[in-house]
């Protein structure tokens, strides 16, 4: 797995140990970013982050800080390696070892607004997540924000925001929702 293109592109990232985490492709992640096009500055929450692969993707291309939410202690641990790695500071890329719910109510008391939400949860969790996560992701939204959501296109991750953009990578189903 590697970093696909900008300032850290053809970086090796690594990933989390075991079946847990599925990274999303190199393939996958070149879609979407060119999909979404340049980013300058955004500040973006990656959302069950794993390895921390599509959050540090969109610092690659240009997005001014990430947020990196991942439950997983090993995973999460993996993410801020990654971060290091690539040798990013605390205030470009922050490792938040929470549950995602935690994270959402956390950051909307601290009154944190994000131009770009990049939602990966697993698979098999995405068919319920839609109905928990639609009300806590929308109070954290800038104004003309946008989220960008993987899961299977069998069981879709139902969020209850406006489709602006649907492909499919094989089973992968990538939508790209705004506020």
């Amino acid at each position: 797995m590697r970093i696909v293109a900008g300032r850290f592109g053809g970086r090796r990232l690594k990933a989390p140990p075991g079946r847990a985490t599925r990274p999303t492709s190199d393939r996958v992640r070149e879609a979407v970013f060119s999909t979404l096009g340049p980013l300058r500055g955004e500040r973006v929450l990656d959302l069950f982050a794993g390895s921390g692969a599509l959050g540090l993707e969109a610092l690659s291309r240009g997005a001014g800080h990430a947020d990196l939410v991942e439950r997983d202690a090993r995973a999460a641990a993996v993410a801020r390696a990654n971060a290091q790695a690539l040798g990013l500071a605390p205030q470009e890329a922050r490792v938040l070892r929470m549950p995602v719910l935690r994270a959402l109510e956390e950051a909307r008391r601290r009154r944190d607004a994000y131009d770009l939400v990049l939602l990966d949860p697993p698979y098999r969790d995405a068919p319920r997540l839609g109905a928990e996560l639609s009300d806590p992701l929308a109070a954290v939204l800038a104004p003309g924000a946008r989220v960008v959501t993987e899961s299977d296109r069998r069981a879709p991750l139902e969020l209850a925001l406006p489709v602006v953009h649907e492909r499919r990578y094989g089973d992968t189903l990538i939508r790209i929702h705004t506020a």
